[in-house]
């Protein structure tokens, strides 16, 4: 929790106006019992003996006005608590969003998606309760506590000592049983990670849970983590609930005690009614808190438990340096476009390299095609390129400098990437378009519509570029939702354009005029088309097959063919198509 109070220095002011009105507040309720027993020991003694109100009315009038007083501090305290708790709450999910989104997907990978949203969301609004209800009690509650005891003091000293033991005793239980909860609720949030996991997997595949007629199974895999969840939190708060009972039953044996030494004391005439009433209320109050206390100190387990997680995210060194000082856009005119040096990559943890020793060089205007089959390290040549991760061995260079030479910004707002998955976000289509290129015009958007042969799709929305996409674009077709995902990177008018097999869910004659379209952008566009058909890479200046990492060849369509076995397979297992022909 001690890494997080940093967000809360914009507000000191907040910091202190809440828990000052709230000791106010606490301040004011201990005069109250001080009040009822000069009413019940003076007022009502001369209302019987005389019919004087004069001493009821003027306590009673007191006791509205602090009522008044009371309910105003606290109103002004839970507005600054909320303003600093919500506040708080802000700068970390903003600064959170931001770490997660520099993540190399390394990280990503191996923190998890799910532990990730888990974090940004459930972590971060446990910490949010926890700050409200900290700035709120973690003063006030112990103030009436001890407040009660003094006071208790002043009315009688033999009366009082019932307090002093008291106190110590319930600092005892309320320090066990938190200490106890503390790491049973970090395992809570961890579980709850997994509970994530399964939703997201299951709703993103939902499709493919229903056409394998998988729903039972994964149902019971969820229903089984579901009730491990629920077991542990039961458990966790079995000791957690102990907290009010054990403090009921102390308080109330105490208050026991309080009545019947009261009820001595004053037949002997040692106190008056009125301030055994007085002792008693000071108990209740003490009881009252402790029960907030309780309360307060299991909402600031969870919250410490969750911002032990936050910024234990928070504290991750990426594994990307973004270390580099040059701007990409002022060596686009190399006519060098991209080279690889002998570039090596291994996935962390993977026990063989998924490209191996690999060399080649793109100059300005060319169209190069990949090609290999199924884990032949295509989509990893593209992470490469993109810098999603660093190359183990070897040199990659755009516009005759090492990538890392170039800050991570500038490198990727020249290069335009489309991935495998068409990922598009809810919001309209113009919006959708503009990602990259924030400047761009109606008419600009359109004309990359109509390179990516996403023209028409646009056109028969009624509402246009205005038109709003669902989450994820699921109100389009995956051939609709490849067609703008190209148009957005078309619109970034960038001198590299990498179409990671992103044309998949094309038909071949939309994926033939696409390339067509495409290549009239040669002049101020080069292009990398990665594709697992012949036909979307045989028109290439180059060819690069990949054939388990390594590079099997580099050349033309016709070269290949002769000199390149791997080449030839693929051509000749594809070549009953006719598209191919």
């Amino acid at each position: 929790m001690k890494q997080l109070l940093k967000y809360l220095k914009n507000y000191k002011k907040e910091c202190v106006i809440a828990p000052a009105f709230k000791m106010l507040e606490a301040i004011f309720e201990l005069f109250v019992p001080l009040v009822m027993a000069r009413i019940i020991d003076e007022g009502i003694s001369l209302l019987k003996e005389t019919g004087d109100k004069s001493v009821i009315l003027k306590c009673g009038a007191l006791l509205v006005l602090l009522a008044l007083i009371g309910l105003t501090c606290a109103l002004i305290a839970q507005y600054f608590a909320a303003k600093a708790a919500i506040g708080f709450a802000k700068g970390v999910r903003g600064d959170l969003f931001s770490k997660i989104l520099s993540f190399s997907h390394e990280v990503t990978d191996k923190q998890g998606t799910s532990t990730l949203i888990t974090r940004m969301t459930n972590d971060i609004n446990s910490v949010q309760n926890g700050v409200n209800m900290s700035l709120r009690l973690l003063l006030r509650s112990p103030f009436i506590v001890f407040g009660a005891m003094i006071m208790a003091f002043t009315i009688n000293v033999k009366a009082a000592i019932i307090f002093t033991l008291v106190i110590p005793i319930l600092f005892v239980i309320v320090t066990s049983i938190t200490l106890t909860t503390i790491p049973k609720y970090k395992a809570i949030q961890k579980k709850l990670d997994r509970l994530t996991l399964h939703v997201r997997e299951n709703l993103s595949g939902a499709r493919v849970v229903r056409a394998f007629d998988a729903a039972d199974e994964e149902t019971d895999e969820f229903t089984k983590d579901n009730n491990e969840f629920y077991s542990m939190n039961r458990a966790t708060a079995a000791i957690s609930a102990l907290l009010n009972p054990a403090t009921l039953i102390i308080v109330n044996l105490a208050l026991m005690v309080v009545i019947w030494q009261g009820g001595n004391l004053v037949n002997d005439n040692v106190l008056k009614n009125g301030q055994v009433i007085a002792l008693i209320n000071y108990m209740s109050q003490i009881l009252i808190e402790l029960v907030k206390l309780t309360n307060l100190f299991i909402t600031i387990n969870k919250a410490t438990a969750s911002a032990s997680r936050i910024a234990d995210t928070l504290a991750i060194n990426n594994t990307l340096e973004d270390n580099g000082t040059l701007n990409a856009k002022e060596y686009i005119d190399s006519n060098e476009v991209l080279s690889f040096e002998n570039v090596s990559f291994t996935y962390p943890g993977a026990g063989a390299p998924s490209l191996e020793a690999l060399s080649f060089t793109v100059n300005k205007g060319e169209t190069i095609g990949v090609i290999g089959g199924t884990g032949s390290g295509k989509s990893s040549l593209s992470s490469l390129i993109m810098r999603f991760y660093d190359a183990s061995e070897g040199k990659i260079k755009l516009f005759g400098h090492e990538i890392c030479e170039y800050s991570l910004n500038s490198l990727r707002s020249t290069v335009s990437y489309v991935p495998q998955r068409a990922q598009l976000f809810t919001g309209t289509i113009r919006n959708n378009l503009t990602l990259g290129a924030s400047g761009a015009s109606d008419e600009e958007l359109w004309e990359a519509l109509r390179i990516s042969e996403g023209k028409e799709v646009v056109e028969k929305k009624e509402e246009g570029l205005d038109y709003v996409l669902t989450e994820a674009g699921a109100n389009l077709s995956g051939g609709q939702k490849q067609r703008l995902t190209i148009a957005r990177a078309v619109a970034e008018k960038n001198p590299l354009l990498i179409l990671d097999d992103s044309s998949s869910a094309l038909d071949y004659a939309t994926d033939a005029r696409l390339r067509t379209n495409l290549k009239a952008l040669r002049d101020r566009m080069t292009l990398i088309i990665i594709s697992q058909r012949v036909v979307s890479v045989k028109d290439a200046d180059k060819i690069l097959v990949l054939d388990d990492g390594k590079m099997a060849g580099f050349g033309t369509h016709d070269e290949l063919l002769k000199n390149c076995e791997v080449y030839s397979e693929i051509v000749n297992s594809q070549s009953g198509r006719e598209e191919e022909m």
